[in-house]
């Protein structure tokens, strides 16, 4: 298994906090939110390589960062507005790295209260490409996020993203476990038109097509969308 860090993001809502540095290298706890993933990956579920890929104008404050077997790809885009999209930029990693095998992949951008183990558990006891899910409440978040319906065994009957009117409240993170022969059909969803910017309209369109499993979120995650939000999670975040 391969483990595929998206952080190629501009954070543009954070402003000026990262105007000229990324997002997944703020520090909350003592850490970078980078650190938290990826120190519970390597415990919990250490896979045989890790990449991140940012864009062109953060390349090199990740490669500083980049611990020894962390490899960072540059995409080659330097502003929000010629930024690939999460989609093309798995496409972009996985052929630049020449990637084989299953792959975790997630946004750098989250913490989360929960391991990812257990995740990487799930999809291999499914045999199956899988992502995550968590019950929202709230309709106005669902219209913003992936939202899936499923059967009684997890098994993703639909999926949509940003829908306008939601047909459940499972709304989906982006964490997703995809196999290999999953992720080698990305260049297949692009020239059908699959979208790019969010990572899960990936997963709704392979979800329509092959088995993917959605597994309950076991914990929060905790997304820092503004220097407001930054402020209280850096105060309160603990870890699990």
């Amino acid at each position: 298994m391969n483990c595929l860090i998206l952080a190629a993001g501009y954070a543009t809502r954070l402003y000026p906090l990262t105007e000229n540095f990324p997002k997944p290298l703020l520090k909350v706890g003592g850490k970078t939110i980078l650190d938290w993933l990826l120190d519970d990956i390597r415990s919990s579920c250490p896979p045989e390589r890790i990449a991140v890929i940012s864009n062109h104008k953060f390349a090199q404050i990740f490669r500083d960062w980049a611990a020894p077997g962390i490899e960072v790809v540059d995409d080659g885009t330097s502003t929000n507005e010629t930024r690939l999209g999460a989609v093309r930029d798995i496409a972009f990693a996985v052929d630049t790295l020449g990637l084989k095998g299953d792959c975790l992949i997630l946004a750098g951008d989250n913490l989360l209260d929960f391991s990812l183990g257990p995740f990487v558990g799930y999809a291999k006891e499914k045999g199956t490409s899988c992502i995550m899910r968590y019950f929202e409440a709230e309709e106005a978040k669902l219209r913003k996020c992936g939202v899936v319906e499923v059967d009684d065994e997890g098994l993703i009957l639909s999926m949509e993203e940003k829908p306008h009117a939601p047909r459940s409240h499972w709304c989906c993170p982006p964490f997703y476990f995809y196999k290999e022969e999953d992720i080698r059909l990305i260049p297949e969803a692009i020239a059908a038109g699959c979208g790019t910017d969010a990572p899960g309209a990936y997963a709704a369109w392979l979800s329509s097509r092959r088995p993917v499993h959605a597994m309950i979120m076991p914990g929060s995650r905790y997304d820092i969308g503004n220097l407001d939000s930054y402020r209280k999670i850096s105060e309160s975040f603990k870890g699990f």
